[in-house]
């Protein structure tokens, strides 16, 4: 797993094979967001438009936006409010405005009750037109507002008198007419120039003329996150998290799985590799106590990161692997000579695979092998934190036999030296793997591809032997 890449089949199974831990861990994250969602109190927002007339750019449109929210607006919206245990920091950052299509200020404020938040986005939409018309000094005073256009009938009056003046005077037959006249030019353009910004200043007047489109409507759900929201929210976070997890702890796994490499850590030969019909639960690790009984629980007593057992020959094929293993250890050992059968603790397939193993070395030579009697075989188990192997006695050498995948490179390397310490050399290593067995055929129904037994013998499944 740590050299190949992510792929599907590998979060296929990790969902199969760690469906409880994912939904107890679903669950946990739940109850998290659930919990988030108590310590923080729903909120409720509401929104209030402010129409701008005339013609306005996106620009000037954004700045409005800004002024809406500013201090100037705010903390005129919270006096006028009053609302204890808020402060008008804390009030900034419950509002927000934005420009929306058509020249209108979308005004939101946020607060902890419906008909708050409905207050709130009111009173920030009336501050924020007021603000505006004081900038733009507006004034609803009416003789003010009629004083501009009784100004424009003054000038047109005055605009026809110079005509008349100018029509009246002596069209250019003395100088002194001749500088009346331009005189009177002059005049009539200075009152051109003036009446052109009268109007400008008249437009600016009318786009200050904000319009608050009508109460806030008070809403009726909870602004996001919601509770709901929160508790999805950390179930999902959870479940991906623990996805996560086992993904990069099967990318750091130093555990080795190729025959050689254990070979290599364990300074020996590799005698061959054997299959062990994978059962479910006599597979598991026998652990006693409330821990043990809370991994089989999760399901995380047995490994996830491994593949599916492939599928084995039937119990005569699978013999043949254990008889040519003694046959190989028979050829490397005297007859006489006796051997420990190293097993780690914790590797149950290891195990199985030892027993079979010490059941084939004293049923006898293999039909096949011209030597004599396999060695004896006692099998031991150890602790691979604290290795401990018993001292050279009647026997004199050891075998290790464990499963593919199950130790790192450390660990191989202090039982290695744990067998030097206490005298034993490491004469081979077996390696177990768990296979699938062949349902058993019914009686008198031979198979149509049943070989003969010799052809049994020569071919056998799961890899070298």
């Amino acid at each position: 797993m740590s050299d190949d890449t992510i792929r599907l089949v590998t979060i296929g199974r990790i969902l199969r094979r760690r469906r409880r831990l994912l939904a107890v861990l679903t669950l946990v994250g739940a109850l998290v967001g659930y919990g988030t969602s108590v310590l923080f109190p729903p909120r409720y927002t509401a929104s209030a438009s402010v129409l701008l007339p005339g013609q306005w750019e996106e620009r000037a449109l954004l700045t409005q936006a800004e002024i809406a929210t500013s201090s100037a607006v705010v903390d005129r919206a919270a006096d006028t409010l009053g609302w204890t245990g808020v402060s008008r920091g804390e009030l900034r950052d419950r509002v927000s405005a934005t420009a929306a299509d058509g020249n209108i200020i979308k005004i939101s404020g946020t607060a902890d009750t419906p008909e708050r938040a409905q207050r709130l986005s009111d009173q920030l939409a009336q501050q924020f037109v007021a603000f505006a018309a004081r900038i733009a000094g507006d004034d609803t005073n009416p003789d003010a507002a009629a004083g501009p256009e009784a100004l424009r009938q003054k000038v047109e009056q005055t605009s026809r008198r110079i005509t008349e003046l100018a029509n009246a005077a002596d069209p250019g037959r003395t100088v002194e007419s001749v500088q009346a006249r331009t005189e009177l030019e002059k005049l009539r353009s200075t009152l051109q120039e003036a009446m052109k910004k009268l109007d400008q200043a008249d437009l600016v007047t009318k786009k200050a003329g904000m319009v608050v489109m009508g109460p806030a409507a008070r809403p009726t759900g909870e602004a996001p996150p919601t509770r709901v929201q929160l508790i999805v929210a950390g179930a999902l976070l959870f479940f991906l998290l623990a996805v996560i997890g086992h993904l990069v702890a099967a990318r750091v796994n130093r555990r080795l799985r190729t025959e050689a490499e254990i070979a290599a850590a364990l300074g020996s030969a590799l005698l061959g590799t054997v299959d062990v019909p994978a059962e479910g639960p006599a597979l598991r690790p026998e652990g006693r106590g409330p821990r043990a009984r809370i991994r089989r629980l999760l399901g995380v007593d047995t490994r996830w990161d491994v593949p599916a057992p492939r599928m084995s020959g039937d119990e005569a094929g699978r013999r043949i692997r254990y008889r040519r293993v003694c046959d190989r250890l028979r050829d490397r050992l005297p007859a006489t000579r006796r051997l420990l059968v190293v097993v780690p603790d914790g590797d149950e397939i290891a195990h199985r695979a030892a027993g079979q193993l010490a059941a084939e070395a004293g049923n006898g030579p293999s039909p096949e092998s011209s030597s004599g009697d396999c060695p004896g075989l006692r099998v031991v188990g150890i602790s691979v934190s604290r290795p401990m192997v018993p001292d050279r006695g009647a026997e004199s050498g050891a075998v290790v036999v464990l499963s593919a995948g199950s130790r790192t490179e450390e660990e191989l390397v202090g039982i290695a030296e744990a067998c030097a310490d206490a005298g034993h050399e490491i004469a081979g290593v077996v390696v177990a793997g768990a296979v699938r067995a062949r349902p058993a055929r019914a009686a008198g129904r031979p198979s149509e591809s049943a070989a003969p037994e010799l052809a049994v013998r020569g071919h056998a499944t799961g890899g070298s032997a």
